[in-house]
């Protein structure tokens, strides 16, 4: 089977269904594949039943759709997923699913994308040909697990965090997360709030806000230069949350604003957890040299035995192991070789939607400016498809 069309989107999560409706809103058709049975995959299925959106309303908008007027400003889980739902009735997007990329590879003599896509209800393999392509499969599409000597033979339970649901099923057990960012010290949180024994891996230096501190920094750093807002954050955190350092937690030497713009690393938004952490219901721990059977051995010789560990360590994109030609625009991680805000254009159509580690934010502005540059140049040729 072949199917021609301007524009193939490969991925339909927030940042493939922000593109569809930019390019719905001027009138330029477009395809959208979606490899899972659903749209937004990662938030339906694959997050925990407590997650909220870390950032307030107002920065967790798609395009040309505002939350309705009495949402709460910390939109949780289902909500958004609700959200997303109207998002694709109001621009009619109508991905097509369970349809997993295959290769997507640039022909120089047409001068367009050959992508293959296979249907796995049917196991028919469709052809695409487009104009334009838009890598939007996220970079949360494969969970990422450290190497860790023992791991294999561990004798607990280890889940990646996608995986996890709910502290209800480990009240009583001894429980390790692995990985401090906002999903790791939810977790922890959750987990000690249902009365696992939890103890949590500080891998890495971070800094700990509270979400009011982090929306009152996002809203003035549109009008303020960053330094002096991570100056100002810094100096309320440390009020809030005095020296975190003896209880195992370091800050970053850069502030937390400028270490997103540069890293795309998150400050830690607490719900909650660092309280516990000070009372010592949360014991937090260095990196692990090394597993054997349940017992976790710490680089600094402690051990301690766990019946459940949860890795809250992130994901990887896996673009690359499908793009064929987006050496323009991908590294060898699969994600932009350009820094924000000019990450989001490749070579020879080829774009990329919500790998900048800007958030939802971040979609929408790569999702406006993919739309707008492709009609500059649908305009100006009108491309017919041989």
């Amino acid at each position: 089977m072949e199917e021609q069309t301007i524009v193939l989107i490969v991925g339909a999560g927030p940042a493939g269904l922000a593109t569809a409706a930019c390019l719905a809103q001027l009138s330029i058709p477009y395809v959208i594949i979606e490899r899972e049975n659903c749209s937004a995959s990662l938030w339906r299925n694959r997050a925990y039943d407590r997650l909220k959106l870390h950032l307030a309303k107002e920065f967790c908008e798609l395009p040309h759709m505002s939350y309705p007027a009495d949402a709460p400003t910390y939109i949780p889980k289902d909500q958004f997923v609700k959200y997303l739902d109207s998002y694709i009735e109001r621009f009619d997007i109508q991905p097509k699913y369970n349809a997993a990329i295959e290769s997507c590879t640039h022909d120089e003599g047409k001068d367009c994308w050959i992508s293959l896509a296979c249907d796995l209800t049917t196991s028919v393999v469709v052809r695409y040909k487009s104009k334009f392509l838009v890598v939007a499969s996220g970079e949360n599409s494969a969970a990422n697990i450290p190497v860790i000597p023992g791991l294999h033979d561990f004798t607990g339970e280890a889940i990646h965090s996608s995986l996890y649901k709910s502290g209800a099923a480990y009240s009583g057990k001894n429980a390790l997360v692995v990985g401090c960012g906002n999903s790791g010290m939810e977790i922890a949180y959750d987990l000690a709030s249902h009365g696992a024994n939890t103890s949590i891996v500080v891998r890495s230096p971070v800094h700990v806000m509270t979400k009011e501190i982090i929306r009152l920094g996002m809203t003035l750093v549109q009008h303020t230069p960053v330094n002096i807002v991570d100056d100002l954050l810094v100096r309320m955190s440390n009020f809030v949350f005095g020296d975190l350092s003896r209880h195992g937690i370091v800050k970053p030497k850069a502030g937390p604003l400028l270490l997103k713009e540069k890293t795309g690393r998150s400050a830690m938004i607490d719900v909650g957890t660092v309280g516990l952490i000070k009372k010592g219901i949360i014991k937090v721990h260095g990196n692990i040299s090394k597993i054997n059977g349940n017992v976790v051995e710490f680089e600094d010789k402690k051990e301690s035995s766990f019946d459940v560990i949860v890795f809250a360590t992130g994901y990887k994109s896996m673009a690359n192991t499908w793009l064929k030609n987006g050496e323009s625009m991908l590294n060898n991680d699969g994600l932009p070789k350009k820094e924000f805000p000019n990450h989001w254009k490749g070579a020879n159509g080829l774009y990329c939607a919500g790998l900048a580690r800007r958030g939802l934010a971040g979609i929408a502005i790569d999702a406006k400016n993919i739309a707008n540059d492709i009609l500059s140049a649908y305009n100006m040729h009108r491309f017919e498809m041989n």
